[in-house]
């Protein structure tokens, strides 16, 4: 196994640091206190081709392989989750399921436009009683001769009010279960499509989450991905690919909270010596440093088994459970270590404690992600 960075991946990396620090850096204090999303700075990384990163080139994509892709998810949420998952939502939730599972006619219809980040990805399954159990959806899509018949609400959808492009799944038949869902390509402005409430959220308060309503929403007929009943099939791979995402975002965050942790103890005097000759703290980071990077190599081996067509499910789902609690673990020891100042908006660490939290959360809770580890332990 290769434990470096190739050439590609270190310019890549330096790159985005530069970016990070210069686009994205100075405006997150805005960003997050009055959720702003960052239209031009995520307009400047579809430039840089991030929004279509581990796609093809004969479809407009970069050609990128998936290390590469968390590592650059990675860098950019030591500084910005909210960019972290904006990035990971689009190519992982919409434009990968049309790439795996869409006709030729429908990737050459959206695939351009999605990977050059001219149009903008969506992904829809949470409802209101549909969250961990998918079966309890209760938007119903209708064969209604020559379209489909869309009807019900998705909720908590990263970048629902901003998306041009949509992944929905839908009940087809009731009956059925998991196995009654159907999964539909959506495009802003369809007939009976519209936006509800954005959520008044806790973290990544720059990547917005909205309320999605479907009324008498007309779909066309070749709007349908994959089969019939096969969209939960459609999700759960999605989900699969995702949480290498959110594991990348989540390590992002504790990293990023690590190095201003470094970079405060060292400068920080109390009883006449910097925080950073403290053994007692300096041991903390060290343990906190222990468990970031034993995290970072659960992500990347579980990119590379992706990468190399192994089975990942498991290990996708291993890393964002570690991952995540890393990121909550380090980001509450960055705040700790910062005293008062932690608790105040003047210092990053603040907003990066808040930005962790959903990474435990969203794309499969913690919970979530050990039933999915046990089921493959046990089977």
């Amino acid at each position: 196994m290769e434990f470096s960075y190739s050439e590609t991946q270190q310019m890549l990396k330096k790159m985005l640091k530069d970016f990070s620090e210069k686009e994205i850096a100075p405006y997150c204090e805005e960003w997050d206190e009055n959720a702003v999303y960052p239209a031009e700075s995520i307009s400047k990384l579809a430039d840089l081709g991030l929004m279509g990163m581990p796609f093809p080139s004969e479809y407009g994509g970069a050609g990128l392989d998936y290390v590469t892709y968390v590592m650059a998810i990675e860098e950019l949420s030591k500084v910005s989750g909210s960019h972290g998952v904006i990035v990971q939502t689009h190519n992982a939730l919409c434009c990968w399921p049309i790439f795996t599972y869409g006709t030729e006619e429908q990737k050459r219809k959206y695939l351009p436009k999605l990977l050059s980040g001219k149009h903008l990805g969506a992904f829809g399954l949470t409802e209101p009683s549909a969250g961990t159990d998918a079966a309890m959806q209760k938007t119903r899509a209708e064969d209604n001769g020559d379209h489909w018949l869309l009807n019900g609400t998705k909720i908590f959808i990263s970048g629902g009010d901003i998306a041009d492009v949509l992944v929905i799944m839908a009940m087809t038949d009731k009956s059925q279960g998991v196995k009654g869902i159907s999964s539909f390509i959506l495009e802003k402005g369809m007939p009976g499509f519209r936006v509800g409430k954005k959520e008044n959220k806790m973290g990544i308060r720059a990547s917005h989450a909205a309320e999605l309503i479907f009324d008498n929403c007309r779909i066309p007929k070749e709007n349908l991905l994959g089969e019939v009943g096969k969209g939960f099939k459609v999700a759960m791979t999605s989900l699969d690919v995702g949480r290498l995402g959110i594991a990348a975002q989540a390590l992002g965050i504790a990293q990023g909270a690590f190095d201003q942790t470094v970079a405060y103890m060292k400068q920080r005097e109390q009883f006449g010596r910097t925080l950073d000759k403290f053994q007692a703290l300096a041991f903390e980071m060290a343990s906190m440093k222990a468990r970031i990077d034993g995290a970072r190599f659960l992500l990347y081996h579980a990119a590379w088994r992706k990468e190399q067509g192994l089975p990942f499910t498991a290990e996708a789902a291993a890393a964002k459970l570690t991952c995540s609690e890393t990121a909550m673990y380090v980001t509450t020891k960055a705040v700790q270590f910062h005293g008062g100042y932690g608790y105040i908006k003047d210092f990053p660490v603040e907003r990066m404690m808040r930005d962790a939290k959903i990474t435990e959360i969203y794309e499969g809770t913690s919970e979530v992600m050990k039933m999915v580890m046990a089921g493959e332990i046990f089977k």
